[in-house]
């Protein structure tokens, strides 16, 4: 039972695709999502892929004054592309970079350089708070081959981690961007269930977007059809999540999409689709206990969630741990071309002292080639050096996630336990939970 007003609030998110010199029309397609964004007012507008500075400042001008209040998220080598603008008042901001992030030699990919991160931004609403969080997770390139998925699941993980020990006082929670995930992927999985967020495609009656609510589409232009393989239609990998609390229950009343091409204009407004949703926040009776938030297991996973939330974290750690291996056999290469880098740098050294200890005798190679040679083995040992210590880093971070997950799956399964002793004690006819809706 609700009290008070209903609070409407409108929420866009939309992955730019803003790298110059290599994303197509970045300045025409900024302007053309700066008059959007004029023209719908929403209230919240959660941007990535926001890589140049100049673009946020181009963007906090033109929206001046349907949303004054903004914040653009840095971090990384080129930043973290993360960017909100909000018609109410940003009280608070704080962003985590992720542990993981791809590495920095697949340059063609260039995750790594990117400081992919979730931001996070406190506004008031109408006397509410509301926790309002924006990210962009490690991209997939090939779903056969997914070397990436270790680092995605790890993403995950602390994306998760971050919004619980975050939004413990929100009376409304908030989170879009492009996971870089399919709704059944594992990472997608862990996170929803764990945090008890839900799907604004999944828990609305009104949908006006592409089929099956897809945000990677076959048919906007800038999109390669190769990276959609084997999903001919597209993929649905960008989301607007929320939870309430027990003082607010919050309703998803709409969520629309781009559908590629834009009315006037002869390309869209990035390659992937931009999201749009209505939410109406109701404020609770104090009384009112059955709502959404009214019976939690751990972190607003519900009780009935708890065995899917257990065999989740348990497949979650088993990835990380391959991710692990593969971590340490990469650590133990590093390790072994650095030696022989040392090895062979050391033999140079000797054959250079041959003049010295034999007063009479000749070097016995070109002096030229020696020195190559020489530069070519120092610089092998520095670079391996440095790969040693970054694949060193990995292992860690995985051994810490790995950690905590063992953490977690033993507490889950001991409140399972729990719950189920308290079943068999309880009346012979007591009636089954009512299900999740």
């Amino acid at each position: 039972m609700s009290s008070g007003q209903p609070v409407k609030l409108r929420i866009f998110s939309l992955n730019c695709w803003g790298v110059h010199y290599l994303s197509q029309h970045c300045a025409q397609r900024y302007e053309m999502i700066g008059e959007l964004l004029s023209r719908e007012e929403h209230d919240l507008a959660l941007l990535q892929e926001v890589w140049s500075e100049k673009d946020y400042l181009f963007l906090k001008k033109t929206l001046g004054s349907s949303h004054p209040h903004s914040h653009y998220f840095k971090s990384g080598v080129i930043g973290s592309g993360l960017a909100v603008f909000s018609r109410h008042k940003i009280h608070d901001a704080f962003l985590y970079r992720f542990s993981l992030n791809g590495y920095p030699y697949m340059l063609h990919h260039g995750d790594w350089f990117g400081g992919k991160a979730v931001g996070m931004v406190i506004v008031n609403i109408s006397g509410l708070t509301a926790h309002v969080y924006v990210t962009h997770l490690h991209a997939e390139y090939c779903r056969e081959k997914d070397g990436y998925l270790p680092h995605r699941v790890v993403q995950a993980w602390e994306l998760l981690q971050f919004v619980r020990h975050t939004s413990s006082g929100a009376d409304v929670v908030i989170l879009g961007g492009d996971l870089n995930m399919h709704p059944q992927d594992l990472g997608n999985r862990l996170f929803r269930t764990y945090t008890g967020l839900r799907d604004c495609y999944t828990n609305t009656d009104k949908f006006d977007g592409c089929d099956e609510g897809v945000t990677l589409i076959a048919d906007n232009p800038f999109t390669d059809k190769k990276e959609l393989l084997p999903f001919d239609k597209g993929i649905r990998i960008d989301y607007i999540l929320f939870k309430g609390s027990r003082r607010v229950r919050v309703e998803c009343q709409s969520l629309s999409t781009t559908k590629g091409s834009v009315p006037g204009r002869a390309f869209p407004y990035s390659d992937h689709e931009a999201l749009s949703a209505e939410l109406l926040l109701l404020r609770r009776a104090r009384d009112d206990g059955d709502g959404e938030e009214g019976e939690e297991g751990r972190d607003g996973c519900s009780a009935d969630a708890l065995p899917e939330l257990v065999d989740t974290v348990t497949e979650a750690r088993t990835e990380v741990k391959v991710g692990l291996h593969l971590a340490e056999r990469m650590r133990s290469t590093a390790a072994r071309t650095a030696a022989m880098g040392l090895v062979l740098l050391l033999l140079e050294l000797a054959i250079a002292a041959v003049p010295w200890l034999a007063p009479g005798a000749e070097q016995p190679f070109p002096r030229a080639s020696f020195y190559l040679l020489g530069a070519l083995c120092l610089a092998v040992l520095l670079a391996t050096l440095l790969l040693y210590v970054f694949h060193t880093t990995q292992v860690k971070a995985l051994q810490g996630a790995e950690d905590q997950m063992r953490l977690a799956a033993g507490s889950l399964q001991e409140a399972l336990k729990s719950r189920g002793g308290a079943g068999q004690q309880g009346a012979p006819n007591s009636p089954p939970p009512a299900p999740e809706e």
